[in-house]
């Protein structure tokens, strides 16, 4: 298995820490680490079975930082993970038959949508009104779980805003919402990351280096939400979109 020279693992170090933190706190970190792994000369698909490796290390950190600050609801995402785990193995395999790319307009679409819906709404995610699951919300918390676990495995980009998103309908706080959507992120990157390493298209001596990196990258960023709230996370949130956004209609574009 090839492995990186010493310049090559400080820029994936580098680029590790920097993608989990911003990852850590509202997603989007793979518009960092992916194309990085590309330039390090790996073929887009190890590329993307390695970068589930070290995003899945920069997702447990996070998850961990959250729960262990009391900011997740541990019980609700509890019954939630094996639903998303299971989604994003079945979005692994899929993806190995048909090419994700005709997906990319409507994630577009949906990503300007959730954009316009949190800029419009002034005080929402500014405080927590979630008051457990009840009949109605508790069938769009399967579906989103199942749902946005296939697409993290299918194709992935915003994966991390949509979950905020879902949680934020439900109530939670822009805090509260990023830690729960850590939880089921870290579920669908182990379901993706089990099913690649299966296929063997994940590259350990590269994947490794980075991951090390973003557990110090995601514990930075989780600490820094946890510390200073919705305040910090909301306008990151929107930042981070409005960036996918434009780097989604650059790839059609592109394309």
């Amino acid at each position: 298995m090839e492995h990186p020279d010493f310049i090559m693992l400080l820029f994936l170090v580098g680029a590790g820490f920097v993608a989990a933190f911003i990852d850590s706190v509202v997603g989007g970190g793979g518009l960092i680490s992916m194309p990085a792994l590309l330039f390090a000369g790996l073929p887009p698909g190890l590329a993307l079975g390695t970068n589930k490796l070290a995003g899945t290390m920069s997702s447990l950190t996070s998850s961990a930082s959250f729960l262990f600050s009391g900011k997740m609801n541990f019980r609700l995402v509890a019954w939630l993970f094996p639903l998303s785990l299971a989604g994003a193995v079945l979005g692994s395999l899929t993806v190995q038959q048909i090419p994700a790319t005709f997906l990319k307009p409507m994630v577009v679409v949906m990503l300007i949508a959730v954009t316009l819906y949190t800029l419009c709404k002034k005080s929402w995610g500014n405080q927590s009104h979630f008051a457990g699951p009840t009949g109605r919300n508790r069938i769009v918390l399967i579906g989103g779980a199942v749902a946005l676990g296939f697409y993290d495995g299918f194709f992935g980009p915003g994966t991390g805003s949509f979950l905020i998103f879902l949680f934020l309908l439900l109530g939670f706080d822009f805090v509260g919402a990023s830690a729960n959507s850590k939880a089921l992120n870290l579920a669908s990157n182990l379901g993706s990351l089990a099913t690649f390493f299966a296929l063997g298209v994940v590259n350990v001596p590269y994947g490794l280096p980075m991951g090390i990196a973003m557990i110090a990258g995601a514990l930075t960023g989780s600490r820094l939400a946890i510390r200073n709230g919705s305040a910090y996370v909301k306008p990151l949130f929107l930042g981070v979109t409005t960036i996918l956004i434009g780097k989604q209609i650059w790839d059609l574009l592109a394309g």
